[in-house]
């Protein structure tokens, strides 16, 4: 009888990690309705006694003050306040808006009112969300290879000072192999320590421009850097909307520059945190792989060991190992197993080079060099992944062996 076929590694990560989120989230839903509850009841509470003393006091019917309270809604979400506030649509607003919709903070303080500027929203929309993700993703890439560089350099210095490098010493280049410092990696755990020193940093300085020149308290102020570099953007807390400012053109370019730095730092410090936690899980699954039915996982790795390997793989993996190294001569080399296509030695050997060629790449982001070498580990054309992950995973140390 046929078995089903066990759950291989990835879907049991995603579905561990579908697992987690709903559980983070029903946490997260729970923790704040107990703090945020009591609040909303007292203030719906206090605000239907104020309505009613205002209707007695006033002999005001509450049908016509409500009335009126929902134009005075209508009129909010037009963007007309009490007081003077700047214009929404002129072309700094406009450019603010378009800001906030391509980066997809979205804070909501102006929407489009026409048929028009909605339906152009959503061409717009779409290929400007791409872009600005692509843009994301190639500052990713750049300040990942900018922090490997400096950590690199100060690695170099501290071998100098301690005498393990000479003083002449020159970088050569990574695709040789050869070098003192060729199996050097800088840690994803470095990487993101430094860009969380930078976020932190940046979201101080961000908050004490907001604190001075809106008029917020210092919480509130991080608590708006946090939302929008974040790009969850509630909009309940938007700066540059005042009539004027002292200082307006300055501070505008303050502002830009604040969101724009804070938005891709934040992004990047996200794509890291989420390679930190694909770790975890990987670790997770390692543990439920060695408590769950052991005779079984040994036996179904007996036979996927057995059968999974081809000719045709066996050439290719043959093919790799020669390029490499070139000291792999034939598959006649070391003894094989009965039944087995495949010398355990080349096994090894293909399995060796592989790593190794991983283990080399990020070093030679580091010392600028391009990457030349092509790893064909799966005929998946997307099996290095794409987007920030795969840049993830091909610059930082603690991710090659999860690939």
């Amino acid at each position: 009888r046929r078995r089903l076929a066990p759950l291989n590694e990835d879907n049991g990560r995603f579905l561990l990690l579908a697992a987690l989120i709903a559980a983070y989230l029903s946490a997260g839903a729970t923790v704040f309705s107990a703090l945020e509850s009591p609040s909303e009841a007292a203030a719906q509470l206090r605000w239907n006694r104020t309505l009613h003393n205002f209707s007695r006091i006033f002999n005001i019917s509450l049908p016509e003050l409500r009335a009126f309270l929902r134009s005075y809604e209508a009129a909010m979400a037009a963007g007309i306040r009490v007081d003077a506030l700047r214009p929404r649509w002129d072309f700094p607003g406009a450019f603010y808006f378009v800001g906030t919709v391509v980066s997809t903070i979205g804070f909501g303080m102006t929407t489009p009112a026409t048929v028009a500027g909605k339906v152009f929203l959503i061409v717009y929309g779409l290929f400007g969300c791409a872009g600005t993700i692509l843009f994301f993703n190639l500052f990713l890439e750049r300040i990942i290879s900018l922090l490997a560089f400096i950590m690199k350099a100060c690695y170099e210095r501290q071998l100098r000072r301690s005498g393990l490098l000479p003083p002449n010493f020159r970088r050569e280049p990574a695709v040789s192999g050869v070098g003192s410092l060729v199996g050097w990696k800088p840690s994803v755990y470095h990487v993101m320590l430094i860009l969380g020193i930078f976020a932190i940093a940046l979201s101080c300085c961000a908050s004490a421009m907001y604190t001075a020149v809106e008029g917020w308290n210092y919480v509130d102020s991080l608590y708006y850097c946090f939302v929008t570099f974040s790009t969850i953007g509630f909009g309940d807390l938007v700066s540059n909307q005042k009539a004027a400012y002292q200082h307006q053109g300055l501070y505008r370019f303050g502002n830009f520059i604040f969101i724009l730095m804070g938005v891709c730092c934040i992004y990047s410090l996200f794509n890291v945190i989420s390679i930190v936690i694909k770790q975890i899980l990987n670790w997770v699954l390692k543990k439920f792989e060695c408590r769950c039915c052991p005779k079984c996982h040994k036996s179904s790795t007996r036979l996927s060991r057995r059968n999974a390997i081809t000719p045709g793989a066996r050439l290719r993996r043959h093919n790799v190992a020669m390029d490499a190294d070139g000291q792999y001569d034939s598959d006649t080399e070391g003894r094989r197993l009965s039944g087995e296509m495949i010398s355990m030695r080349e096994l090894t050997a293909s399995n060796k080079v592989s790593l190794a060629i991983l283990q080399k790449q990020l070093s030679e982001t580091a010392n600028g060099y391009p990457r030349n070498v092509c790893i064909n580990t799966r005929q998946n054309g997307f099996s290095a992944g794409v987007g920030a992950l795969a840049i993830m995973n091909n610059r930082l140390a603690e991710t090659s062996d999860s690939r």
